[in-house]
């Protein structure tokens, strides 16, 4: 029996919610969008409360009554801050990650898990991130990211996760990042049984060639055509393992199979990759016809991820191990000097002023791109005055809450094309 308790949002189909499980939180409440992610929840594990809705709607789901959780977790929408898209960030329909950190300081978890993409560690969202911790320090928690690569915690796959940690701040000197424990094969060993089931004589052959980790699989969404596994160069990636990635096939070759054909990945061996099996303690089911299954398991945290770092969230919370100055136990991230000098002014500021006091060599050209990447995400007035145009950071343009937020109008709108 889990000794810890979690409320999990943006649950997805489940990578998270195993992980956290095998590190010793029990599940109070998930929460999903997806139906077919929802289905697969309830599927394996029936005896949880799973709601189905969208996590920001009091309708779905009431906060009031999960008081004295342990954690707080949640695999909040990536394409806000992908690569791939446009990295709206903050005026993103889909965007729920500072939505989540007031979340927790109406809810007062003893520790908050959010996971996202690689591309929320870029400089593009660095005064985001600041953001992000100095609310969570106002709400008397302490914080820290850090990118993870899946394949450092026995993952057959690189898949970079950035990853925030926040505790309280009586339970934060007992946290450490997980140790690393690299998986030690390739995606040949990794798939060859399963490659080789319906008889294939061209396994061996391929189990040689895929003589690497997988490069990320990336699950897409509604917006996506159909199921394959990513873009050009991961195409080209792919390729060089010797394997087909413009689709997902039904069942792996047979016997009738040519030696050299190249085979497509079937969801089965997608989950491999992703962390599920073959060991028992990591056995899922997965609900939905293929290109949804295929979704569902590609967009998940590897359950093998979730699990290290839970274990670490948990370590902190019992207080195992000895306490630490929390400068020792912190990722170095990169946080904008400008967002940080516009912050702090009690008055607008002109450009030569701002730039002082960031203390950064910054030309106009360059200031004026910084500014505007700053707009994207806050509210800033400008105002010409006799010494040149001030500038003064007004608020936060993402959704927190607010019931007359835009991010409903445009939620509603663009909901059957969410996921």
């Amino acid at each position: 029996m889990a000794d810890l308790s979690a409320v999990e949002i943006c649950a997805g189909a489940g990578g998270q919610s195993l992980g956290l499980e095998l590190a010793g939180f029990g599940h109070k409440l998930a929460v999903e969008l997806d139906e077919n992610a929802v289905n697969t929840l309830r599927k394996n594990r029936g005896h949880w409360d799973v709601r189905h809705g969208d996590v920001a709607d009091e309708g779905t789901w009431n906060p009031k009554e999960f008081p004295d959780i342990d954690l707080l977790a949640g695999g909040v929408p990536c394409p806000p801050f992908s690569i791939a898209g446009k990295q709206l960030g903050a005026t993103d329909e889909r965007d729920l990650f500072a939505w989540a950190v007031e979340l927790a300081g109406r809810m007062q978890p003893r520790a908050l898990l959010l996971e996202n993409v690689r591309g929320l560690s870029m400089p593009r969202f660095s005064a985001y991130r600041q953001h992000v911790r100095d609310r969570l320090k106002e709400l008397d928690y302490w914080s820290d990211w850090k990118l993870l690569h899946a394949s450092d915690y026995g993952v057959p796959q690189l898949r970079p996760r950035f990853v925030l940690v926040a505790l309280r701040n009586e339970d934060a000197p007992w946290f450490e990042w997980p140790e690393k424990t690299p998986y030690q094969g390739t995606v040949g060993t990794a798939l060859f049984d399963l490659m080789a089931a319906d008889g294939w004589p061209g396994a061996r052959v391929w189990r040689d060639k895929a003589n690497d980790i997988a490069p990320t699989v990336v699950g897409g969404s509604k917006k996506h055509g159909g199921a394959d596994l990513g873009p050009t160069r991961a195409k080209a990636a792919w390729r060089a393992l010797g394997v087909d990635a413009m689709g997902i096939a039904d069942a792996p070759p047979s016997e009738s199979h040519p030696i050299d054909f190249l085979p497509k990945l079937t969801t089965k061996m997608v989950e491999r990759l992703q962390g599920w099996g073959p060991e028992p303690d990591y056995a899922w089911e997965f609900t939905g016809r293929k290109t949804a299954t295929y979704r569902q398991i590609g967009n998940a945290f590897p359950p093998p991820v979730a699990r290290a770092v839970g274990r670490s969230i948990a370590n902190a919370l019992e207080r195992k191990g000895q306490p630490k100055e929390l400068s020792e136990v912190e990722d170095e991230v990169m946080h904008d000097r400008l967002y940080l000098a516009l912050k702090g002014a009690p008055a607008p500021l002109t450009e030569k002023e701002l730039v002082k006091l960031a203390g950064e060599k910054i030309d106009p050209p360059t200031f004026e791109r910084r500014i505007a990447m700053l707009a994207r995400d806050f509210v800033i007035d400008e105002d010409d005055q006799l010494g040149g145009r001030a500038y003064r950071l007004v608020g936060f343009k993402g959704f927190v809450g607010q019931e007359g937020h835009e991010r409903h109008v445009r939620f509603a709108e663009m909901r059957s094309r969410i996921s």
